[in-house]
């Protein structure tokens, strides 16, 4: 079906001694003026329609010879149909994208973001607690530092694919039960890019990237945990035709530490005193992140008690407060004993259990005072 009467060459706007290049230069220009997805007026699109159907006779020799020499009804036959050719496109857009850069043409040349990459990356537990910063080292593909991603030598540039005249893409056309269609692929000279290098860089053999060892630096925040990915964005792999780099995301493992646990803010820890100690009261010494501390432990402290020392933790990841230390006691009995120890516990156990504690009795000093002796527990 035939919908417009007017000359073609009228429809596009040339000279009937046109050549293919300003045939296709003058639709392009009218479909891109009259496309229904960009000119809403009443008439565009009956408009863009009767200069695609002039441009699918002008385009094709033998239907243009037809028409030279017989007018419409030299093509009538042939299928001179307002989107003849266009069985594989889905309606205006496809059309559309098939000449102007966009459908399969955008996604081989558009932008596109680069790859994200992932490091591990293993920080002491007493990184992880105070925050740190930390140096590394990533082998990954970045533009060339010889051509800056053109291929090209210093000095050149690509030139224009011949196979396709520079836009990437050819068309090819069938002939069908239904009559001729076409379709529209990437160049196979070019892979689409619509440009040949003849020139190749000398760095990266004209690909326009190469692996390079690159070193960075990531602020490691305090409080972080196992399993926590810090993103460095923009580092990582290049995008092509100018698209933004992709990501970096170093994931982080904290390593185990021989003394401390991490038990949320809190930090978990076991401090070991002697029967003497829990019985009778001490100040005992125990490790933090910060060097020693004084813990002091009341008397008839029981084996397995806790004992909280404050703001001794880990700062909440992104905030200021900081946990507590959390100290676990545990009472050590003791295993060999000299004379005097045993004979200090053997009295001590008379007097627990009632009996004969003559050995708190009478001169010198108090059974007290000799367990801490005999203990080198200090007042």
């Amino acid at each position: 079906m035939t919908t417009s009467k007017r000359d073609y060459y009228e429809v596009i706007g040339v000279d009937r001694s046109a050549n293919d290049e300003e045939i296709r230069r003058a639709f392009r220009k009218l479909a891109f003026e009259f496309h229904p997805d960009r000119n809403k007026k009443v008439g565009a699109e009956e408009r863009f329609k009767e200069v695609n159907e002039a441009y699918q006779v002008l385009s094709d020799p033998k239907k243009r010879g037809d028409y030279d020499r017989f007018g419409h009804s030299g093509v009538n036959g042939n299928g001179a149909r307002g989107f003849d050719g266009f069985e594989n496109f889905g309606g205006f857009g496809d059309i559309f994208d098939a000449f102007f850069g966009g459908g399969a043409r955008t996604r081989a040349r558009a932008p596109a973001r680069g790859s994200d990459l992932q490091y591990p990356m293993t920080v002491e537990f007493e990184e992880a607690v105070f925050g740190a910063d930390k140096e590394f080292e990533i082998h990954r593909v970045e533009i060339c530092e010889g051509c800056r991603g053109s291929r090209s030598t210093p000095g050149s540039s690509p030139t224009a694919c011949a196979d396709c005249g520079g836009v990437g893409k050819v068309r090819r056309s069938h002939q069908g039960i239904f009559g001729q269609f076409v379709q529209v692929a990437d160049c196979a000279a070019c892979n689409g890019d619509g440009r040949v290098v003849t020139d190749p860089c000398r760095t990266c053999s004209g690909i326009g990237r190469e692996r390079r060892n690159r070193k960075l630096v990531v602020s490691v925040p305090a409080g972080i945990e196992t399993g926590t990915h810090i993103r460095l964005t923009g580092e990582g792999e290049p995008g092509s035709h100018g698209g933004r780099a992709g990501d970096l995301y170093v994931s982080i493992r904290v390593r185990d530490h021989h003394v401390f646990k991490r038990d949320d803010d809190n930090l978990l820890c076991r401090a070991t005193i002697n029967v003497a100690q829990a019985a009778l009261g001490a100040d005992v010494t125990v490790p933090t992140l910060e060097g020693d501390d004084n813990l002091r432990v009341p008397a008839g402290t029981q084996s397995g008690q806790t004992f909280r020392l404050k703001g001794r933790g880990v700062v909440a990841m992104g905030g200021s407060r900081r946990g507590d230390q959390i100290v676990t006691v545990a009472v050590e009995t003791p295993q060999n004993l000299n004379e005097e120890q045993r004979v200090l516990f053997e009295a001590l156990g008379k007097s627990l259990s009632g009996g004969d504690a003559s050995v708190g009795k009478g001169r010198g000093k108090d059974w007290r005072r000799k367990i801490k002796d005999a203990f080198g527990i200090e007042d």
